[in-house]
């Protein structure tokens, strides 16, 4: 799905607009449609980056920061950054290496990556979680009957994924309009068509999440939270994260934007469990936003979903590598040394100053090379 575009040797890119625009140039319109778009008018989209833009910093000063490091630890295993690779639906209509790209750039950068059940039509499990030489965890759907996701799960953690993922916020396809409007099939799915199993996802409901607890001996992670209801009635169940998302905006129209997600959350939570959060994170600075209202990791979905138009697997080890300087700059000139020196006193509200946009942060991404 990626056309030829600009000679471009990767490793020399110093931003992630670059990045971006070069994924731009590469990818065709269907699929850049795929990527950037959301639900209906994309009103959830746009939120996400106004909820994220509508936070200053606070820094403090003359606190050594000669060591400062964006590492941390995550369901007890060290991170070299506080973000992970989030998992991708039908990601070889992206790119044509699929899963594999994404699991060998996590190999690469050593950053966890989730692998998605659905990633490409007939996923081969086993090479994508060999390829990410340790650092993958599978993420699934309740795409069959509650024994198939158990047997599912069971299986990806024979294969080595150290935690299992749920998602539990898509009981029903969202409606993209950018793709009705093209009359777009994507991987696996012909237009105007279900993919196989997906009715089964509107039968889920929280037995599931105790079949799973109960029978798969890694720490069991649900994403879709988005309230403080939900999030008591996971930790009732033993979930061990709770993965905060608004599926990017490309589901229920009209949502919060993610970071507006994450106080009612951590507040329910308390530290009785991890926290995970994504929906348009774009930036180092907007991961430190997240760290102060209470994640322990952010999620990437979009930026390393263009990433990958971009360049593929070393598209997606650049941006990786961008992000660990953004985030080492900022945390810097905020005064801290470590991420778990980041809480709430490091930011503040503050009026967004210019109109939201699906890429509202690059404002650089029009200008000339």
């Amino acid at each position: 799905m990626t056309g030829a575009g600009r000679d471009v040797d990767v490793a020399k890119l110093e931003t992630t607009t670059e990045l971006v625009r070069l994924a731009r140039e590469r990818m065709s319109a269907e699929a850049w449609d795929f990527v950037v778009g959301g639900a209906e008018t994309e009103t959830t989209v746009l939120r996400n980056r106004y909820a994220l833009d509508a936070i200053a910093f606070r820094p403090r000063v003359l606190r050594s920061v000669a060591d400062a490091t964006p590492a941390t630890t995550f369901l007890g295993r060290e991170q070299r950054l506080p973000v992970l690779l989030a998992p991708l639906a039908s990601i070889t209509d992206i790119h044509p290496d699929g899963a594999l790209a994404a699991a060998r750039a996590a190999a690469a950068a050593r950053c966890t990556v989730l692998v998605s059940s659905v990633a490409e039509p007939g996923l081969d499990l086993d090479a994508v979680v060999r390829a990410a030489d340790g650092h993958a965890l599978l993420q699934l759907y309740a795409d069959g009957d509650d024994r198939w996701v158990v047997d599912l799960a069971k299986r990806g953690v024979d294969l080595g994924c150290a935690a299992v993922c749920v998602t539990v916020d898509v009981p029903h396809f969202g409606r993209r309009e950018r793709h009705l409007h093209r009359r777009q099939s994507i991987a696996g799915r012909p237009f105007g068509k279900p993919r196989a199993g997906e009715a089964n996802r509107a039968k889920a409901d929280w037995r599931l999440i105790e079949k799973l607890k109960s029978r798969v001996g890694v720490p069991l992670i649900v994403k879709g939270i988005g309230t403080a209801e939900d999030a008591s009635l996971a930790l009732a169940h033993g979930v061990d994260v709770v993965y905060v998302s608004n599926h990017g905006g490309r589901q229920l129209d009209h949502g919060r934007g993610a970071i507006d997600l994450l106080p009612e959350v951590v507040a329910t939570v308390r530290g009785k469990a991890e926290i995970v959060v994504d929906g348009g994170f774009m930036r180092g600075t907007d991961v430190l936003k997240a760290l102060a209202m209470g994640a322990r990791m952010v999620g990437i979905g979009r930026l390393q979903a263009l990433a990958l138009g971009a360049a593929g697997a070393d598209g997606i080890v650049r941006m990786l590598e961008i992000l660990a300087a953004e985030l080492t700059v900022s945390m810097k000139l905020l005064g801290v040394n470590r991420v778990t020196e980041i809480d709430g006193s490091f930011v503040h509200p503050a009026v967004p100053v210019r109109p939201p946009a699906p890429l509202g942060a690059f404002p650089l991404l029009d200008e000339p090379d």
